[in-house]
């Protein structure tokens, strides 16, 4: 069966698990979506990469790229290979040499790593039929209901933010403060002002 490419759409918070987050994934030749509940730590993680933001110590996700690029280890595709349950079952697909290996791995880190070797993620057929959702420009502020597994929260509609009085200089230097602070969420936050005024970081 052929392989699907998937992007990463972007995170939200769960409405019905405290403390944990949909990632959203979306097909890359089509308009079906994905979204899979993580957890927190792992949510921090993609954020950062999403945002480009560098920590200033290197997380879990980090340490593993720079351990396997010690020992010349690549990591070419992940593959999100079958959902069970409602719980998806992902694989790194690792080169070293001409050697090929196949890891297993929670989906979130298999993203999270992804994303830090810019290698694609693929998924099957089968497994986007039974778990992709399709949403109209008018549902994605609604919170949609994926059939047999746990409801994400999509992005809903940009409101007004708390950074709106703050000068580019202030906001610069507060998002300095955030990632020494490794505030990653409120670094985010900043960072999209920043973005939003057209501005560069």
């Amino acid at each position: 069966m052929g392989k699907i490419k998937l992007n990463v759409l972007g995170l939200s918070y769960s409405q019905t698990q405290t403390g944990a987050y949909a990632l959203v994934l979306s097909e890359e030749n089509g308009d079906r979506r994905i979204p899979i509940i993580i957890g927190g730590v792992e949510a921090q993680s993609i954020a950062i990469q999403l945002e480009e933001l560098e920590p200033p110590r290197p997380l879990t996700h980090d340490l593993f790229k720079s351990f396997a690029e010690a020992f010349a280890v690549n990591v070419v595709e992940v593959n999100i290979y079958r959902l069970e349950e409602g719980i998806f079952y992902s694989e790194l697909i690792c080169e070293k040499g001409l050697s090929r290996i196949r890891i297993d791995s929670r989906t979130s880190d298999a993203v999270a790593i992804a994303l830090r070797f810019r290698c694609p993620i693929f998924t099957t057929e089968e497994i986007i039929e039974k778990a992709g959702i399709v949403l109209s420009l008018e549902r994605e502020a609604e919170d949609p209901m994926v059939a047999g597994q746990t409801d994400p929260e999509v992005p809903k509609p940009e409101k007004r933010s708390q950074f709106t009085e703050y000068s580019i200089a202030q906001l610069r230097g507060m998002l300095d403060d955030a990632v020494r602070d490794e505030d990653y969420e409120r670094a985010s936050l900043i960072r999209d002002e920043i973005d939003r005024r057209g501005e560069s970081v």
